[in-house]
């Protein structure tokens, strides 16, 4: 294989990267950026439960906080991913305020997002506090313990700005990342939804076509001159090959993030776009085999899309935000009275109370926007979502900036948990069932993004 360098040098003699570029009235001056990366493994000892709600006991590899700063004239914004399943409602406040504090910009300006390994933890915070007044809770977070974290993430943020480099310069590039996602919803010859999930042995689902997908990889490079500073790497799909028993790591999207460090020497950032109903199953039958050949794909699909990256200035920086309320599921079993039951109820199971705690989060918190924010940086869009969305909301934030290039961050505030489309509620599968917004919602989301990516 190719060097990124010989792979970048030989696209720029074809063409396909300019090898000078010349400003234009809207480029961007006085603009800094420092990147950061800190250990963010939890205690495991029991206090912290990953994506299945298995308590996290063995330690595979360490899970990592990357992100970066940005400064201009106007302050500074703050773009995190966080190799976590999900941080919902206060545990996601948490992070945000702490990242605020060590930029020392405003919360609005910080954008924290998970790259939702299930081999991580998975902390509702507002659930937590709901557990915290209920009679013999089961366990599940540590709210000290993530504030602890967030702290030491902090004090890694605030030590970074001593080491802000100028950047003067963007690139975009993209390609089709091949043999990875797949879409987790199959329709049956019945017309039922079959779930394809994550890691799959059944020879005939994973036979079906690949679906509805995006099968870009966006990968958006921040340099100085010629030298790369950063890069910012957007996939949709469940990043996970296994898990649910105790094991803590970054899979496999976070495998390839690291080879491709240490390969190029530049920060490596990965962010999960739109993969609610997205995952790897076609092509992953749970072996170590499958992950590893996932990993060597994504890398390649990384590299290919350097390789193909068009520098030009950088303009001018624009951070806008929508607020978003969501409104709640009112169905059977949603219903705020079945789940204050169930929480109240110190003989039911230990995972349905932690459940029931967030769904009544989730009601007694439904009039508290969500933020969805985008950094804006000439035509480049960098949009960063709540929740689990369906790739469906990827599609559409595209379908409405088509100038731009538009790169998409899911699972931002996982409080609403999956994000569908209307239509799948009639249609089945699990995605609905996992959602605790109502089917309205996706009027609702796509009015914010909308408005979000297209200011008056």
């Amino acid at each position: 294989m190719r060097s990124i360098a010989t792979q970048v040098l030989m696209a720029a003699l074809l063409g396909l990267v300019p090898l000078a570029s010349h400003a234009d009235d809207s480029t961007a001056s006085n603009v800094r950026l420092a990147t950061f990366r800190c250990d963010v493994t939890p205690p495991l000892e029991g206090r912290f439960a990953g994506g299945w709600m298995q308590p996290l006991t063995k330690l595979e590899a360490p899970l990592w906080a990357k992100g970066i700063v940005l400064e201009d004239d106007h302050g500074r914004y703050v773009v995190c991913a966080l190799d976590w399943c999900a941080l919902s409602g206060l545990a996601h406040t948490i992070f945000c305020r702490e990242l605020a504090k060590a930029a020392g910009t405003d919360i609005s300006r910080v954008a924290v997002q998970s790259v939702h390994q299930h081999t991580a933890p998975y902390v509702d915070g507002d659930a937590q506090a709901l557990l915290d007044k209920a009679t013999r809770p089961p366990a599940y977070a540590d709210l000290k313990s993530l504030q602890a974290v967030a702290e030491r993430l902090s004090a890694t943020v605030k030590e970074s700005l001593g080491r802000m480099q100028p950047v003067d310069r963007i690139g975009t590039g993209q390609t089709r990342a091949e043999r990875i996602g797949a879409t987790r919803r199959v329709p049956g010859p019945d017309g039922k939804i079959r779930v394809r999930w994550s890691a799959c042995n059944d020879p005939e689902l994973r036979a079906e076509p690949e679906g509805n997908i995006d099968p870009m990889l966006k990968t958006i490079t921040f340099a100085q001159g010629d030298k790369p500073l950063v890069r910012l790497h957007y996939y949709a799909t469940h990043p996970q090959t296994g898990g649910g028993d105790g094991w803590v790591g970054i899979d496999f999207v976070g495998d390839a993030r690291e080879k491709l460090e240490r390969q190029e020497g530049v920060v490596q950032i990965y962010f999960t776009g739109c993969a609610g109903d997205v995952t790897c199953g076609k092509y992953n039958d749970g072996s170590p085999q499958a992950r590893q050949e996932l990993t060597g794909r994504l890398v390649a699909a990384m590299e290919t899309a350097i390789a193909s990256t068009r520098m030009a200035p950088l303009a001018k920086i624009a951070w806008r935000t929508v607020p978003l309320k969501l409104p709640p599921r009112t169905d059977a079993g949603y219903t705020l009275a079945e789940n204050l039951a169930i929480l109240a109820n110190p003989k039911s199971a230990g995972p349905a109370r932690v459940e029931a705690a967030s769904r009544v989060a989730f009601h007694e918190s439904s009039d508290r926007p969500i933020q969805l924010s985008v950094l804006e940086i000439g035509s480049v869009s960098i949009l960063h979502l709540p929740g689990e969305p369906m790739v469906e909301f990827q599609q559409f934030a595209q379908r409405s900036r088509p100038e731009h290039f538009v790169a998409v961050a899911g699972y931002g505030d996982g409080a609403p948990g999956y994000l569908c489309t209307e239509e799948s509620y009639a249609q089945g599968g699990y995605e609905p069932t996992a959602t605790l917004v109502a089917p309205s919602g996706e009027a609702e989301l796509k009015a914010a993004i909308r408005k979000v990516l297209l200011p008056e």
